[in-house]
């Protein structure tokens, strides 16, 4: 916007895995107006597709619903992903697609020989700076389950058709779980 110009940002608080800041802009006639920006690591979620056409979910608690969500593996990238600078999510040395890989293998056991980048979303574009990559990864091998300490997660196998009614029925609520099922769903038969 023609006149809109930053000015400062102020670290306000600083957690476990976030900070937040106060951002000053002034408007294009003076006016200072202040937003709120969060800062939170990037991450990747690839949804994979077995052999018989199942897709692989993992089911863990999740402290923010206080509940069991099931939803893509997925995890935040890790300073040793980052390989090259290359700004291509279908780079095979691009730290989000090494991330997805990492994160498959670590939750499920099975590593994708084929990683299709779908897109990648900011949870709430107007405060948070995450970014997340969204994958469709198929060919799968067996590797080795290597879960984080405090994840507690069982893999759980599901039709398409029974993930999309997952969605649906509000038993799947996390955005890029949709997102990654809803893709496939149009993709598939192109892949």
């Amino acid at each position: 916007m023609e006149g809109l110009s930053f000015k400062n940002r102020e670290l306000k608080y600083k957690g476990h895995r976030v900070k937040v800041y106060e951002d000053t802009l002034v408007m294009p006639g003076g006016e200072e107006v202040y937003y709120d920006y969060v800062e939170n690591r990037n991450g990747s979620g690839v949804l994979l597709v077995d052999s018989d056409g199942k897709l692989l979910f993992v089911k863990q608690y999740r402290n923010v619903t206080k509940d069991i969500d099931i939803e893509i593996p997925a995890g935040c990238v890790e300073k040793t992903d980052y390989k090259t600078s290359a700004d291509d999510f279908s780079d095979k040395e691009n730290a989000f697609y090494l991330c997805a890989l990492r994160e498959a293998e670590e939750e499920t056991g099975f590593i994708p020989g084929k990683l299709i980048f779908i897109n990648y979303i900011i949870a709430s574009v107007g405060l948070f700076s995450e970014r997340t990559a969204v994958y469709i990864g198929t060919d799968l091998k067996t590797g080795k389950e290597n879960p984080d300490p405090d994840e507690f997660i069982d893999v759980v196998r599901l039709s398409l058709e029974e993930a999309v009614e997952y969605v649906y029925s509000g038993k799947i609520n996390d955005s890029k779980t949709i997102i990654a099922i809803l893709a496939y769903k149009d993709l598939k038969d192109k892949m």
